[in-house]
């Protein structure tokens, strides 16, 4: 038996962008994870066209991943004021802000940053800009539009990208996550193939020279200007990098949590992590991730992500883990930070 004081918990997945099997997987999790005590649960699952679907919460009846079937509804009738909304769309048209514009309109707390922390630290040419802004270290790298990379021009563009970055260089879309459409590139031929990759995601390309270095995350959770960071992780790759095979097909990548450092380092990295959390006015949750070049530059940002993976074995719920915060103690904190967020949201505007 239910009691009364249940949140209505509106899980978000699915979504128009590549990573939209993975947000139905992260879906699964939630929804088997989340207190039905405490939740009454609402999964709406978002189709490759755009469509919202209410879907069942049977969790008897779930495989890998929540499948999106059953009655197509209105947005605005599933945002409903006394609900809390958990986005678990990656990529574009889920994590760039365009959802949060929604959720925000429909004046609806949700868990995660806000439009513009969500549109900054998604967008990787944006996002290296307020790192240069902000005085984060961080690699050489280039960002450059397709009109730049298409045509007879662009063949001078490749050439000035090798000669300035060096080789290896990795060739990311600007906007996409989960290592889509990544390739690194280590001669002027594989250059232009992965482009051509890269373009298929995104008009913007964003171009990183290769560094060899360890590769160290931190979770941040709080709110904004009080943000903690978790203990690091350590991810060692089992390819030639963590690319989408790595991270969810084949599973070779070890992760060490909490990451081998010294003391020091590690203090250095946690405060290193709120830092960043707070100049991308990032919310509720974020993942910072590093390169750690030692010897030489020390800690490099690499990116930071509002809505990091979330299934139990993801690095962020594995990381509050070995912080003394289980994966269902994780969702009601965030639940609660969106509820904080949304009365203070409410304070300024109503002043």
């Amino acid at each position: 038996m239910h009691g009364p004081e249940r949140t209505r918990l509106v899980v978000l997945f699915g979504g128009q962008s590549a990573e939209h099997d993975i947000s139905r997987v992260t879906a699964r999790h939630v929804l088997t994870a989340a207190d039905p005590d405490r939740y009454d649960l609402v999964a709406i699952g978002i189709t490759r066209d755009g469509a919202w679907v209410k879907c069942s919460i049977d969790v008897s009846t779930f495989g890998d991943a929540v499948e999106i079937s059953g009655e197509t509804v209105d947005p605005f009738s599933v945002l409903t004021p006394d609900s809390v909304v958990f986005p678990l769309l990656h990529g574009p048209m889920g994590e760039d802000g365009t959802l949060q514009g929604l959720l925000e309109i429909a004046g609806v707390p949700f868990i995660g940053s806000a439009v513009l922390g969500s549109s900054m630290s998604m967008d990787k040419i944006i996002a290296k800009q307020v790192a240069e802004a902000e005085g984060f270290a961080q690699t050489n790298w280039r960002g450059l539009h397709a009109n730049e990379l298409t045509g007879p021009r662009s063949e001078v563009a490749l050439d000035e990208l090798g000669d300035s970055l060096k080789y290896p260089i990795f060739v990311k879309p600007a906007n996409m996550g989960s290592s889509i459409g990544v390739s690194k590139v280590t001669t002027r031929a594989e250059l232009r193939a992965a482009v051509d990759n890269a373009l298929r995601f995104d008009e913007w390309i964003v171009f990183e020279e290769g560094v060899v270095a360890r590769e160290i995350e931190v979770a941040v959770l709080g709110h904004t200007l009080t943000p903690r960071a978790s203990v690091p992780g350590e991810i060692v790759p089992g390819a030639d990098f963590y690319d989408y095979e790595d991270k969810y097909v084949a599973g070779l990548a070890q992760l060490h949590i909490p990451a081998p450092l010294s003391e020091a380092e590690t203090e250095q990295v946690r405060e290193l992590a709120c830092r960043v959390f707070r100049a991308y006015r990032a919310e509720g949750l974020a993942r910072v991730d590093f390169f750690f070049e030692s010897p030489g530059r020390g800690w490099l940002l690499n990116e930071i992500n509002t809505i990091p993976g979330f299934t139990p074995i993801s690095m962020y719920p594995q990381m509050w883990q070995a912080s003394g915060l289980p994966y269902r103690a994780l969702i009601d904190e965030l639940v609660g930070l969106a509820i904080e967020r949304r009365a203070t949201v409410v304070r300024y505007r109503d002043a």
